[in-house]
């Protein structure tokens, strides 16, 4: 719960955030009096500001907000700048991700008022009933106190579910797109769905996806040829989007979704596996699909892949290797896991990433990101 004092009387609500982030101990009651330099500074000091103005000012505000948190004095960024060059590649990671924590917690200090049926009660506030329904399931009449900026990101994914993500990969025309849901990570990067698209297969009777997602690789399978699918997911949100995907494509009648941690049971000529390709810890649902804590579930399936495997079968894992550009975790590691479990390696296929940051001087790991190679291994029995 949130708590605060308004017209001589504590008021409570709901506090929510998908993020995991506490609610501000401190909150103070904002409106579009109020300085964008006052609000800065008490952002900063971790001051939550409970709107009570027109939503489009608060709107102002938080890109305001953002220019300040974004533009350092010129001491400050030089320090700053100095301790990342001395810095190595795992402690510039580390660094990039505190600095990244701080920005987040200071702009998530803009917070709305969110009423039981998910409307809001300001002036010229829009209608986000259908994003906060699908974020949060059905209103249960509890008012509510959500950041501003957790918002805004809400809104954002409900304009990709409805749009989707064209996947080439799918073929053409228009039924070749893939909707994620919120906290379910997008298929924007499409290199490494390139390469299961391309990669000879072993055989079109069976294969497992494990931890499928959107549903986005055995979609592909599929209509690769690929008789019949077992995807395997985990969270609960991952699962209903890539039902939802299935149906979309047609596919549901192929693709059998199975709710497990890895592997469904028996084997299958064909296991693949895109596991979060950064060993270190999540900071919200959605950022499971990119940090793997103590590469839990990429270690899990190189364990378990052996005894998943028919024979003659391949394991295909789908890894980027920024890990080991960013000091997390060596290439002897990765192919000690390997042999670990019983394995060989049948050969690989690498492809260069494509998205913007890679090409970002600007961007605070950019010697990494622009080493960076996505790989496909091809695993099997040794």
């Amino acid at each position: 719960m949130i708590e605060w004092n308004e017209q001589g009387e504590v008021r409570s609500a709901r506090w929510r955030s998908e993020s995991g982030a506490a609610a501000p101990r401190r909150v103070e009651l904002a409106d579009d009096t109020l300085a964008a330099d006052s609000a800065y500074r008490l952002a900063c000091a971790g001051t939550g500001l409970l709107w009570r103005g027109d939503f489009q000012n608060a709107r102002h505000l938080l890109q305001a907000l953002m220019r300040r948190a974004d533009r350092k004095p010129a001491k400050a960024a030089a320090k700053a700048a100095q301790k990342m060059a001395a810095a190595t590649p795992a402690e510039q990671f580390h660094l990039h991700r505190q600095a990244q924590a701080q920005r987040a917690r200071t702009l998530g200090a803009v917070l709305i008022p969110v009423e039981g049926d998910y409307s809001i009660a300001l002036r010229r506030a829009p209608d986000w009933r259908a994003a906060c329904q699908e974020a949060w399931g059905p209103a249960s009449g509890e008012a509510s106190v959500v950041s501003l900026r957790e918002l805004l990101g809400i809104v954002g994914a409900h304009e990709w579910r409805k749009k989707g993500v064209e996947i080439p990969a799918l073929g053409a025309g228009p039924n070749n797109r893939i909707h994620p849901h919120y906290g379910v990570f997008s298929p924007v990067r499409g290199e490494y769905i390139d390469l299961v698209a391309q990669a000879a297969l072993p055989s079109k009777e069976l294969a497992f996806d494990i931890g499928t997602g959107t549903g986005v690789l055995a979609a592909v399978l599929a209509r690769r040829g690929v008789r019949r699918v077992v995807a395997t997911e985990l969270a609960p949100r991952a699962l209903a989007c890539a039902q939802d995907n299935l149906q979309r494509l047609g596919l549901q009648g192929r693709v059998e979704l199975l709710a497990a941690d890895l592997f469904p049971p028996g084997r299958a000529p064909l296991v693949v596996c895109n596991p979060p390709w950064l060993p270190a810890r999540p900071s919200s649902a959605i950022e499971q699909a990119v940090y793997d804590e103590g590469s839990r579930m990429l270690k899990g399936f190189l364990a378990g892949l052996r005894e998943h495997l028919e024979p003659g079968g391949e394991g295909w894992l789908l890894l980027s290797d920024l890990a080991e550009h960013l000091g997390l975790r060596t290439r002897d590691e990765l192919l000690g896991w390997i042999a670990a479990g019983g394995l060989r390696v049948l050969g690989r296929e690498d492809v260069r990433p494509r998205h913007g940051k890679a090409q970002d001087a600007s961007d605070a790991l950019h010697a990494a990101r622009a080493a960076e190679v996505t790989s496909l291994w091809r695993l099997a029995a040794a």
